[in-house]
């Protein structure tokens, strides 16, 4: 057992380790995942035989329900809005085109099995949402023309359509449904998973506004199981609980929270997790040796899909919406297959659905193709398009993104003798760009106007603008210990180094603003500050 937790302890480790190259190198950082379960697998250099493919999906599907959710609740409906219309058709009607379309070819051109051809349609239908927002996140690709949160909403969105797809290609082939059952599965997949979805976020909502949790984080861990009573709720009544959970996050993130910023950076934590899961799993589960024996099915397959499929699924909903074609190539580009096809085609894998092709090591190549090429030059060719729009800000498109103009707050006691005493607001000679804001007086709260006067006693609140870039600064906490030598000394004659500065000082349960002749005493913490 601790052998096992040691492997996991170190394959995250490394999985860390490849994010932070594949961010220097431009290589997007799944395949980086993938390559390192395939280093781990049964035919890389530590040979770990695992080719459990129930286990796998009971896994796999678990991840990709928080990663649904995150695709969600990760997105800034205010911003979305102006085309969320075009990303929804894209999301259905543009999967159902990409899936059939690529089924044909499959049939027609490679005469593969018909029902098998559209299996394998069905599966790599869908474009990856983690993919999409990693990349947007970490190139920091400002797109025109609102196209970054048409990308968000259409591969966070287009998952449910894909599972639907190719759960009815599977039950069709294992001869378990007929036309009657087909309308009603495609009715209750999708009226309860939105049902669900909407219910599930709603009440989540009601108890997040009028519960105060009782110990900090515990609003987090209640969010994290919202997200999969959302799936569990609708997959239990016959509903797609991958759109509930989508359709649950995205009312969660977009409604006013305590703490939201918190939620999104951890379930931005957790999808990293689940991605490192999935796709080192996936690497495990293959088999190297055996990409080569279906090479020039799968290269045909994942370059058809990459420029004729999905260009023709995108070019056939954005034209009438007389979108740019500028615009119309980049989406058209921006179609990566990554996590969800993953888990398909494991879900294939181990269905009662015989399939003739080795489907699982096709979809393997086509996400290492979409990944490799789309994702690595995904910026070079909005650039090329000319589609990077320099004033504009990508992570407004996240609901973690706050629009309102950040503020920090300063509380100040005014004690006897202070400079400001018995004074009016409008006379006081204050720091530039500096407000003050309220008053704290006894038990009185004073919104305060120029000819408010400030007395002794008083504890007043001073606004400032926070800054927008990261300042590099360093905080570290030095304890003073009985045997050292600054006791007693006051700050002016202690010598810290050069860029070096004494913030706060804690003392006794209080927090002091010290001054070059505050004396240090035993027990004291000093927060200093270091570029």
């Amino acid at each position: 057992m601790t052998s096992y937790i040691l492997l996991v302890a170190a394959v995250i480790l490394l999985c860390l380790s490849l994010n932070k190259m594949s961010n220097k190198l431009g290589i997007p950082m799944l395949l980086a995942y993938i390559l390192l379960g395939m280093m781990f697998g049964t035919d890389g250099i530590l040979k770990i035989p695992f080719d459990n493919f129930t286990i796998a999906e009971q896994i796999c599907t678990v991840s990709l329900i928080f990663i649904m959710f995150y695709g969600g609740f990760g997105t800034n409906w205010k911003q979305a809005k102006p085309v969320a219309g075009k990303a929804v058709l894209l999301s259905t009607v543009g999967v159902i085109l990409t899936a059939v379309t690529t089924g044909a070819f499959c049939h027609f051109i490679l005469k593969m099995d018909f029902w098998e051809s559209m299996l394998i349609g069905s599966v790599i239908s869908s474009t990856d949402a983690a993919s999409v927002f990693s990349i947007l996140r970490s190139r920091r690709l400002n797109l025109k023309n609102n196209t970054a949160s048409m990308l968000e909403v259409e591969s966070g969105s287009n998952d449910p359509c894909s599972y639907m797809l190719t759960v009815i290609i599977l039950t069709i082939m294992s001869g378990e449904l007929s036309g009657s059952s087909l309308v009603v599965m495609i009715f209750s997949q999708i009226i309860f998973g939105i049902l669900v979805g909407v219910v599930v976020a709603l009440a989540a909502a009601f108890i997040l506004k009028k519960v105060n949790f009782a110990t900090d984080g515990f609003d987090t861990i209640f969010v994290f199981s919202m997200a999969l009573v959302s799936y569990a709720g609708a997959s239990m009544i016959n509903g797609n609980g991958y759109l509930a959970a989508y359709i649950a996050g995205i009312i969660l993130g977009n409604t006013p929270l305590h703490h939201k910023k918190s939620l999104v950076h951890f379930f931005d934590g957790i999808t990293g997790l689940m991605q490192m899961l999935i796709f080192f799993l996936l690497g495990l589960l293959a088999y190297p040796s055996q990409l080569p024996k279906i090479l020039p099915i799968a290269l045909a397959i994942a370059v058809f899909l990459t420029f004729v499929a999905r260009p023709v699924s995108v070019f056939a909903i954005l034209m009438p919406f007389r979108c740019p074609v500028k615009q119309q190539l980049l989406v058209s580009w921006a179609g990566l297959r990554g996590a969800a096809s993953i888990v398909f085609a494991i879900m294939a894998t181990v269905s009662p659905a015989y399939t003739k092709n080795d489907l699982f090591h096709i979809v393997i190549f086509i996400v290492l193709f979409s990944i490799s090429i789309q994702g690595t030059l995904l910026g070079l060719v909005a650039k090329k398009l000319d589609m990077i729009d320099e004033n504009g800000n990508v992570m407004k498109t996240f609901s973690d993104y706050s629009d309102e103009m950040p503020v920090e707050f300063v509380k100040i006691s005014i004690k006897a003798g202070h400079p400001w005493e018995n004074r009016k607001i409008k006379d006081l000679a204050s720091l530039p760009d500096l407000l003050l804001v309220l008053i704290l007086r006894g038990e009185e709260r004073i919104i305060p106007n120029g000819n408010t006067v400030v007395l002794a006693g008083d504890k007043i609140v001073l606004s400032a603008l926070s800054p927008e870039e990261n300042l590099g600064i360093c905080l570290t906490e030095i304890p003073i210990e009985k045997d050292s030598k600054w006791i007693g000394k006051p700050l002016s004659r202690i010598k810290l180094g050069e860029e070096k500065l004494v913030l706060v000082l804690k003392r006794n349960e209080k927090v002091v603003i010290p001054n070059g002749n505050t004396v240090i005493r035993e027990n004291d913490v000093l927060v200093i500050s270091q570029l």
